[in-house]
């Protein structure tokens, strides 16, 4: 009996650990797709920023400062008609922000403040009040509020050191939801999901999990990148109940098999679908070198004559011979692919280039994406 238990034991460690792989494959379909109407709207304003210690706009090369300047002014009764100012603590500045979905009036969002003149910082500027508009033009909040800049810059006689960015920052909370985005959600018969990468197998399965989450035919896949949910199907208290449970069900997604490298960096990704069939490589480097050595030539004393100087020029072509033809296996899993690719003993700048020749060979079996 003891042995028997201990065989069943060692037979299901196993098995625990193949249940635990495929569970960490699986994702949220909440973390896979768009929900029809969940979604944000951008919003923009033109603003002021005051009390810069002296690193605002020069108002010569930026009179839009001084334009706006005197309107916020004549807002508050002050008559600057005809005044000539040049303050250096003021600032002209686009804001930008996104309205999350469901907003209500009252509620606060962060907004990022960026200079657009020739101010050199916003470190402690404050936001004079800014409307903030859609693109249909309204105004949906208002933004106003202490700048918190993220960058630094000390300047000397001689040098002048930056570090961050200075000329941009945010303020947190710093925008009153004014305008709310109407929206019938609760009334929504049906629903699209939106794949942020469209497949046409991971559309199949999100629609196989929702209709084996909720036991009948309640989602239809229509192509590879939309899923449409009938929401009358879906025994649910409200809409809202409805997404709740359907963004937490667990899904598979399907990957592209893909290689994307960053030449600049070096940095090359693959994906776990990568193959690459039986090839023969091999790599040099060619190594230019050019030198000047030019020659004065001089008369001789007392001689009629002029200095010139003659080019001397050498050149040399040098070729790191490898070892030869590298012969790379096939690879039928990630980890093999890799093995071969390593077996051939180069940095990862040349491997960049070893993967686009294998790729016009035909011998690379995946989508090669150069940054």
């Amino acid at each position: 009996m003891i042995r028997r238990a201990l065989s069943l034991l060692l037979i299901a460690i196993p098995a625990l650990a193949i249940s635990g792989l495929a569970e960490a494959q699986q994702v949220r379909i909440k973390d896979l797709v768009e929900f029809e109407g969940v979604r944000g709207n951008d919003l923009v304003g033109y603003g002021l920023v005051v009390g810069l210690n002296g690193t605002g706009d020069g108002l010569r090369n930026a009179p839009f400062t001084e334009d706006l300047m005197a309107n916020i002014l004549e807002r508050l009764g002050v008559n600057v008609t005809g005044e000539q100012f040049r303050p250096k603590n003021v600032a002209a500045v686009m804001i930008t922000s996104v309205l999350p979905p469901f907003a209500r009036s009252g509620s606060q969002i962060d907004v990022t403040v960026s200079a657009i003149g020739d101010a050199t910082s916003l470190l402690g500027g404050t936001l004079i009040m800014t409307p903030m508009n859609a693109a249909d033009g309204k105004i949906y909040a208002v933004a106003q509020g202490t700048i918190i800049a993220g960058g630094v810059t000390a300047e000397g006689e001689g040098a002048v050191v930056t570090k961050g960015v200075p000329t941009s920052g945010a303020i947190p909370a710093g925008a009153r939801v004014e305008r709310e985005v109407g929206f019938d959600f609760a009334g929504l018969r049906d629903m699209t999901l939106a794949l942020r990468e469209a497949d046409f197998t991971t559309a199949i399965r999100i629609e196989s999990a929702i209709n084996a989450a909720f036991g009948r035919d309640a989602a239809l896949m229509l192509d590879s990148g939309t899923v449409r949910i009938d929401l009358t199907r879906v025994s649910s208290r409200s809409t809202a109940h409805a997404v709740q449970r359907i963004e937490n069900i667990p899904v598979a997604p399907e990957s592209r098999a893909r290689v994307v490298v960053d030449q600049r960096s070096g940095t090359i990704v693959m994906g776990q679908d990568v193959r690459i069939s039986r090839v023969a490589v091999s790599q040099g480097n060619l190594t230019l070198r050019i030198q000047e050595a030019p020659i004065v030539a001089q008369p001789n004393p007392f001689a009629e004559g002029e200095t010139v100087v003659v080019p001397r020029t050498e050149a040399a072509i040098e070729e790191e011979l490898g070892p030869g033809l590298a012969e790379v296996q096939a690879g039928t899993s990630l980890s093999e692919v890799i093995a071969g690719l390593n077996a051939l003993g180069v940095p990862p700048r040349d491997m960049i280039d070893i993967l686009k020749t294998i790729k016009a060979v035909g011998a690379l079996h995946a989508e090669l994406v150069v940054l």
